[in-house]
């Protein structure tokens, strides 16, 4: 299928032998802006926020980063085997503009503007900004889909309490979000943690919040097909929601980011992941924590959006999928 049955075929792309890919729209793959076209099946949108981080920041730069590193992207995907661009009308939507000094400001902005985004486009990627966000994604998430489960590929739990007596940084979201009702607590799941906790009850609470994990470890000793199979056990068939904080890779692959661990996944063995889930019900998407400012050669901010990518790739192919 390479257009909507009865309808204008999607707008893609600027076509790079027209228009050089360092020229043009400096929107997602240089993709048309959501003002463009009349509907939209998948939208991409920033949020440039870092105000809940608790080491370096930088990651309000992360959109703006992502998107001039996804100007190589091409429209057809061989790996899921699907035109993103074609099979459904994705778009830019640009940035939802924050208040950078309150976060509980802040947080009701995003929920508010992805609420709206969400009636004009039902499938919305996230290119953060600090991991805070994924707590008001979520929140609109629910409010159409009900608790969701959560794949939450990061080095880090985010299921802390507080830090500095503050409920919500990008270290608690997940916290929240399972206290809230939000989480399917029986699917949900963090994949490539590693590195020291604060104390082994931080497992504990996890696991009380609703998470299994798929740790680094893991990965390294049983290899990607072993932790594929765990992931699609834990999910099953409930709809899906996946959060991915870039540190999930190792420091090689991803310098640019506030809090890196070594140790961890390669970009290669994070996306083979990802389209693993192409028969999956993912309903929405994030990827958080680029912080430019650390970035080498965009060797981040090009992870990223990659990762962008083949979320999209997904989120494309269902669409045409329902749609028939």
């Amino acid at each position: 299928m390479t257009e909507h049955e009865g309808a204008q075929a999607p707008v893609g792309p600027i076509d790079a032998s027209r228009v050089p890919r360092y020229a043009g729209l400096a929107t997602f793959a240089r993709l048309p802006r959501i003002e463009d076209v009349p509907s939209a099946d998948v939208a991409i949108v920033g949020v440039p926020f870092d105000t809940g981080v608790s080491y370096r920041p930088g990651t309000r730069f992360g959109p703006s980063h992502v998107r001039e590193s996804s100007r190589l992207l091409r429209p057809y995907n061989p790996a899921q085997d699907v035109s993103p661009f074609a099979v459904a009308q994705v778009v830019d939507a640009g940035d939802i503009p924050v208040n950078p000094f309150d976060i509980d400001e802040a947080v009701a902005e995003v929920e508010r503007a992805a609420d709206e985004l969400a009636a004009r486009a039902p499938r919305i990627v996230t290119i953060g900004g600090d991991h805070t966000i994924a707590l008001p994604l979520l929140r609109s998430v629910a409010k159409r889909r009900g608790p969701v489960a959560v794949l939450h590929f990061d080095a880090h739990l985010d299921t802390w309490d507080t830090y500095f007596g503050a409920p919500v940084t990008h270290g608690t979201p997940f916290r929240r979000a399972s206290e809230e009702g939000l989480i399917d607590l029986t699917a949900s799941c963090h994949v490539g943690t590693r590195g020291p906790l604060y104390s082994k009850q931080d497992l504990v609470d996890d696991e009380r919040l609703g998470f299994r994990v798929v740790s680094s470890e893991m990965v390294e000793e049983q290899g990607v097909a072993a932790a594929i199979e765990a992931i699609r056990r834990r999910l099953g068939d409930r709809p899906v929601y996946v959060s991915v904080d870039i540190d999930v890779l190792d420091p090689a692959h991803a310098p640019g980011t506030g809090t890196p661990e070594a140790g961890g996944l390669t970009s290669r063995e994070l996306l083979r992941m990802l389209r693993a889930l192409a028969d999956l019900d993912v309903v929405g998407a994030d990827v958080v924590e680029v912080s430019p400012a650390y970035d080498h050669a965009q060797l981040t901010g090009i992870a990223a959006s990659h990762v962008v990518y083949e979320l999209v790739s997904l989120l494309a192919a269902r669409a045409a999928a329902e749609r028939g």
